[in-house]
């Protein structure tokens, strides 16, 4: 057994909650720009000052619609402006967010809700707010909905039109520390998402740290971070939360479609992402310099950068030439890449799914030094990052400030710390078993050197993430496929992939039927079927109604369908009949290849 640990650079408040940081913002700096918002197309700041009140007039209208201290409000949209604003609007109101992600299948959505008990919603769309009110009658403590798109805010500030600054005090004063602040759901392997119910001390402790700990990052008036991840997701919570307590100006954008325009013009000096962003950064950038002629260059340039990042960690630094050499490709090349990356910054943070040594040293060669790190929901976002100052490409980094990450005999990560969450909501059974005398399991399997450095090796449980981060449990949607009669096994993969995909067998004993109703020839096989038609478009149907039980980001894009069958004698199930996923990765790794080629 290993641990280490560092010692808390943040004293987390003894009592109060997050919004003390708007109320203590508006004091200390008022007229400092801590947000901005897009209007007709152009930024537009607010200060600190102008942020307290419009949280204070939601906050107002959702005290006047009822809500009352201790209810759950769930937040179902993009990522926006008005996301932040609501969010804090929920707690000075008293209340506890419950996030939602906007592209939730109906399913989801009702569980959330209906587990949560939410007595209200604040909807982005139209679409969001039909979709609610279809699960009406099953939803028997929802009491109030509002749309944020036909205008929300208007309608809780007419509504709390009567209520008084002091009460909406009260009401922010409620809480303390150890409150719940959040329920944040999150897939698990056994099917139904869980809630993880995250404090005030939980953000306070992970954002106040993190902070402190990349404070060169984070210097109010001078700093900038433009969020583009899920607000739903608890990484964009992190991005959300930090920004405020540091405070510095943050913006919002509700995907990445047209990241580079966003960054262009909002110029951020720090950029919070998922790995397959700064994928595609680089991506486009050699696929722009093949279309234009100079592909050479471009890999030259990538080979000195990654060849430059690699000399850093070593005694005697980058040679002379290679000094030379990256000193003319900063001119070539590295600054017109700093210049889709918005001009300003020199650092990223990236997490949710591992980057890639290789990327990580091609960004840190060009100036451009992307912090990888690791957490969970669990963890309130991240449990370890590399410092700014001393980072180790390959590693998630150090574990973060004033906690414990410990490697268990059987080489399982276990967290401590007052940014661990506090159980799963209305579950018992599975917070006993995520939480064992103050230490979560994580449930992935990891090493830590000398230094510290905490390294991810695999996972003890099966939850797959995508390159984009997203978190999927393989069980929901292939159990729904699964009970197709034409489907024998499905395995979801997709593991560091840009998406989900399935590998599919068919059952050998409806086939034959099948066969017969399709006009297929007597005795045919799966392996002579799997290119057909028909049979491609009956395994479609069950993939589509599987997908219809989880979000868009979930659901199997591309699937293929396998010659042969999982069995206990090819190794590829166990006696309990519980596919052994990593025979399965390893045996039909060509098949899994072939659904990402092209």
């Amino acid at each position: 057994m290993r641990e280490f640990s560092l010692p808390a650079l943040y004293e987390v408040p003894s009592d109060g909650n997050l919004t003390d940081l708007i109320r203590r913002n508006a004091a200390q700096h008022p007229d400092t720009a801590v947000m901005s918002r897009k209007v007709d197309g152009r930024w537009q700041d607010v200060t600190a000052t102008e942020f307290l009140a419009e949280v204070r007039t939601a906050a107002k209208g959702l005290i006047a619609a009822g809500v009352q201290p201790g209810e759950r409000v769930a937040l179902i949209s993009r990522t926006r402006y008005e996301w932040v604003l609501f969010d804090f609007a929920i707690w000075s109101a008293g209340a506890i967010t419950v996030p939602v992600y906007e592209t939730s299948s109906a399913e989801q959505i009702q569980w959330i809700l209906g587990d949560s008990g939410a007595a209200a919603v604040i909807a982005e769309s139209p679409g969001h707010s039909a979709t609610v009110a279809a699960l009406r009658d099953r939803l028997p403590e929802l009491r109030e909905v509002w749309e944020i798109e036909q205008g929300a805010f208007e309608a809780l500030k007419a509504a709390g039109a009567d209520v008084s600054d002091d009460e909406v005090d009260r009401r922010s004063s409620l809480a303390n520390a150890d409150d719940t602040a959040t329920i944040v759901y999150t897939s698990g392997t056994t099917g139904r998402p869980k809630g993880c119910v995250l404090t005030h001390r939980n953000f306070f402790a992970e954002c106040g740290n993190v902070v402190e700990r990349l404070s060169p990052l984070f210097r109010t008036g001078e700093c900038s971070v433009l969020l583009f991840l899920p607000a739903a997701h608890v990484f964009g919570r992190l991005v959300e939360v930090a920004s405020v307590l540091a405070p510095i100006r943050l913006g919002c954008v509700p995907d990445i479609k047209n990241l580079t325009d966003e960054l262009a013009s909002f110029k951020p000096t720090l950029i919070l992402g998922v790995p397959r962003v700064f994928e595609k950064v680089y991506n486009s950038a050699r696929a722009k310099a093949q279309a234009d002629g100079k592909g050479k260059i471009f890999d030259a340039a990538a080979e000195t950068a990654i060849a430059y990042s690699r000399a850093l960690d070593t005694p005697g630094g980058p040679s002379l030439g290679l000094r030379l050499k990256h000193k003319l490709f900063t001119k070539l090349v590295y600054s017109k890449l700093h210049t889709v990356l918005g001009g300003r910054g020199e650092y990223a943070i990236s997490g949710g799914a591992p980057l890639g040594e290789r990327l990580g040293h091609f960004f840190r060669g060009i100036g451009f030094t992307v912090l990888e790190g690791y957490g969970l929901t669990e963890s309130c976002a991240a449990t370890a990052f590399n410092p700014w100052d001393r980072t180790k490409i390959g590693t998630v980094g150090q574990p973060l400030p004033g906690s414990v990450v410990r490697i268990a005999d059987d080489g399982e990560v276990l967290v401590h710390g007052e940014h661990v969450f506090t159980g799963y909501w209305n579950n018992e059974a599975a917070t006993a078993e995520a939480l064992s005398d103050g230490w979560f399991h994580t449930g992935d399997v990891g090493t830590l050197d000398e230094d510290g450095y905490l390294s991810i090796t695999g996972r003890k449980k099966e939850l797959i993430v995508t390159a984009g981060g997203k978190n999927v449990a393989p069980a929901v949607i292939e159990d729904r496929i699964r009970a197709h009669a034409l489907v024998a096994e499905c395995m979801v993969v997709g593991d560091a992939r840009p998406f989900v995909a399935a590998l599919v067998t068919i059952d050998e004993e409806f086939l034959g039927r099948w066969a017969a109703e399709h006009g297929k020839p007597a005795g045919v096989t799966a392996a002579e079927l799997r290119e057909d038609a028909d049979l491609v478009a009956a395994v479609q149907q069950a993939v589509d109604d599987g997908n219809a039980a989880v979000s868009k980001a979930e659901s199997v894009r591309k699937f293929r369908i396998l010659a042969s069958q999982f069995t206990e004698e090819s190794g590829h199930i166990t006696p309990s009949l519980k596919l052994k996923r990593n025979v399965v990765a390893k045996d039909f790794a060509h098949e899994i290849d072939a659904l990402y080629r092209g």
